[in-house]
């Protein structure tokens, strides 16, 4: 005979659990519903994105420049040192063999040069004092044991400056490491955030670039800029040559350029040597603090930290190499935070 058990009845716990469950189920069905589908951002939000980090590049690059500025500096240093130590050394080794040649005559007479002495005293120069005193050494050989010490002092100076330096090089070429890594990375994160936009998106940034310098070409040369005199107007003149060149950070010409390799090598092709980065072309000549007073040629210094630097071009524009991706090319000067000229 079959048995006829009643079904079980789910506990309240378990009636609970489910009805939250569903409900949130629900609940989550409906927003999914409602929710609006991401958006992408807009053309003008990637463009100052790749802006900030183009500006962000730049200032690694100015740093970067820097650091290998140091570093030939260094360089030379070193090599004059190294090269003033080998000839201090040889220098010296002609001095004591001058002496060694006289104590070996006496030795062979059989009297002991005190110079064997003194190179084997514990205070040169306090021997040296008293063989003096008791004139115990004729007046040469005093003149040349002195010379001797002279030597040594200058040579044990050099070797330690000579070694402070190798040690201040090696620190800087870690550091050049280390911004040539920074700098690479913003680049290949601008790059990529370019690659996010279509064909026709970087089409018309490029395009309203082009208009842009175009127009501050215009307004330049209405200005006047197109006829300037005197050594910085010959370095403007130069510059002008250069229109078109491709922006390549820490590139200083001739085909390439970033900003401070930009106006240091037009200054240089009319003789004029200036320091090679922005910071340092900041404080190269006189200041300039009032847009009203800039001269064409002057060079105008950007942001608070001076990281970027152009010719002044008459008119409110100014003529430099902008960014990667770009071109030598005019551009308002108001399109950057202006700090101040310097007139060279």
């Amino acid at each position: 005979m079959a048995s006829h058990r009643r079904p079980k009845q789910p506990s309240r716990t378990r009636v609970t659990v489910l009805t939250t469950a569903a409900a949130a189920a629900v609940a989550l069905s409906a927003n999914a519903a409602n929710a609006a589908p991401s958006e992408k951002p807009s053309m003008d939000e990637v463009k100052a994105k790749v802006d900030k980090l183009y500006e962000q590049t730049e200032q690694a690059s100015e740093k970067l420049n820097g650091a290998e500025e140091k570093q030939d500096r260094l360089e030379k240093e070193i090599s004059t040192l190294q090269d003033n130590v080998a000839r201090g050394q040889a220098d010296l080794n002609d001095l004591r063999d001058s002496l060694g040649l006289a104590a070996a005559a006496q030795y062979r007479t059989g009297s002991i040069d005190p110079s064997v002495q003194l190179f084997l005293s514990a205070d040169p120069d306090d021997y040296l004092d008293k063989a003096s005193t008791m004139d115990q050494l004729s007046s040469q050989q005093v003149e040349t044991l002195k010379k001797v010490t002279e030597k040594q002092r200058a040579l044990a100076q050099q070797r330690s400056e000579a070694t402070e330096k190798l040690k201040d090089l090696a620190d800087t070429r870690s550091e050049l490491a280390k911004k040539k890594k920074e700098v690479q990375s913003k680049l290949t994160e601008a790059r990529q955030l370019l690659n996010s936009m279509t064909a026709a998106q970087r089409a018309a940034i490029a395009a309203a670039d082009a208009r842009a310098s175009r127009a501050s070409e215009r307004s330049a040369l209405d200005g006047g800029g197109s006829h300037v005199t005197g050594r910085a107007g010959s370095a403007y003149a130069v510059a002008q040559s250069k229109i078109g060149s491709p922006y390549v950070y820490s590139a200083s010409g001739p085909n390439t350029f970033d900003c401070s390799g930009f106006t240091s090598w037009s200054f240089a092709q009319v003789g004029i040597h200036i320091p090679r980065t922005s910071q340092d072309q900041a404080n190269a000549g006189t200041r300039i603090y009032s847009q009203s007073d800039l001269q064409v040629g002057d060079l105008v210094i950007f942001y608070a930290d001076h990281h970027h630097v152009g010719f002044y071009a008459g008119n409110g524009q100014v003529l430099h190499a902008p960014r990667s991706g770009t071109v030598v090319r005019y551009e308002s000067i108001d399109n950057m935070p202006f700090q101040f000229g310097v007139r060279i």
